[in-house]
């Protein structure tokens, strides 16, 4: 078993930046949980509530927020997001596994792609006709890539990806296994109570950045492009259809749906299983809450939410037994509005 590297606190402070309190000679080799952690390691904290966990933690350091700057005696990194700052160093401590340029034997390659010499394709990979691969590019094993399509430099396809013909992935891009790219949309045309196929001729644009996680499924566009804007990290099992458009640096939980043509702007953020109506835009730096259901477009940035809170079940039908009556007792309650005032123009 190869020995971890590990780095000095300050070394690792000055490569990051921080305040650093404490011996800057501490080894640091990876990263842990505040109940498993040991003297190699470095946790972090960034809500206040855990701060009382640290004083049974065996840690050999602890990144922290400016606010909690006096909370311990222990070895500490002060920093602005202590969240993003445990992230670059949990990346420096476990930096991705190397990988061997070249094309397996078992894998099929059209005569007209082109791969880098210092792409990687894997086992029983299949790459379509004028298809392109970057350099430093990883296919893996089982994963198809269909005629015309681009896949960019650095970028990482785990195992049985599939992506369709003439669709484009950007440069240091993750898709993780299962992930399926550019199939057709849901487009079809009811004629004398029939469901007739609409051809989807668009394909799927997506920029670099991009992490896309497993079994999500991205609908190529009807005519125009299906587009995922640079920075987009997309969780596992999301389904986005035709046309869609999400702007860049927005993140999206899993299990979340969104309907054909919609817009979703820059920066935003969508809760686990939130369902998006098509054809409605949603503002940049828009927050949807879990759950939720959004049938009208949002112009404004801020967070919406639209949950009903779950209780018991009987006492959920008695609620929802309330709910249907909403609109009858809006009536009447405007009915008796109009009646006080009617009483109060003609009162003597």
């Amino acid at each position: 078993m190869t020995k971890r590297k590990s780095y000095r606190l300050g070394d690792i402070a000055g490569k990051f930046g921080g305040e650093l309190i404490g011996d800057p000679a501490i080894r640091i080799s990876q990263v842990a949980t505040l109940e498993s952690a040991c003297a190699s390691d470095i946790v972090f904290i960034s809500q206040p509530r855990y701060l009382a966990q640290l004083e049974g933690s065996k840690a050999g350091a602890v990144i922290l927020g400016a606010a909690a700057r006096d909370a311990t005696g222990m070895a500490r990194i002060i920093c602005a997001n202590p969240y993003a700052y445990f992230a670059k160093v949990s990346a420096l401590l476990n930096p991705a596994a190397p990988f061997a340029a070249g094309v397996h034997k078992s894998a099929v390659v059209d005569k007209t792609a082109r791969v880098e010499k210092t792409a990687s394709i894997g086992a029983g990979a299949v790459i379509g006709k004028r298809v392109r691969i970057g350099k430093r590019a990883q296919i893996g094993a089982g994963c198809f890539v269909g005629d015309g399509s681009a896949i960019g430099d650095s970028t990482e396809l785990h195992a049985n990806v599939s992506v369709y013909h003439a669709c484009s992935i950007g440069a240091r891009c993750i898709v993780h296994a299962g992930a399926v790219i550019g199939a057709d949309g849901f487009g079809i045309a009811r004629e004398d109570g029939v469901w007739k196929k609409i051809p989807q001729i668009g394909s799927v644009v997506i920029g670099d950045d991009v992490e896309i996680g497993a079994n999500t499924t991205i609908d190529r566009g009807t005519l125009g492009d299906t587009v995922i804007e640079e920075g987009v990290k997309l969780d596992n099992q999301i389904q986005i259809a035709h046309n869609v458009k999400i702007g860049a640096h927005t993140a999206i939980a899993a299990c979340v749906g969104i309907a054909g043509s919609a817009t979703i702007g820059r920066n935003c953020a969508l809760g686990g299983a939130a369902m998006i109506y098509g054809h409605i835009t949603i503002a940049d730096n828009v927050s949807v809450s879990a759950g939720t259901l959004v049938m009208k477009s949002l112009d404004q940035p801020g967070t919406y939410t639209g949950v009903y809170p779950f209780s018991t079940h009987q006492r959920w039908l008695k609620n929802a037994a309330q709910l249907r009556q909403l609109d009858e007792l809006a009536h009447r309650v405007r009915e008796l509005e109009r009646q006080l005032g009617k009483d109060k123009r003609t009162k003597p």
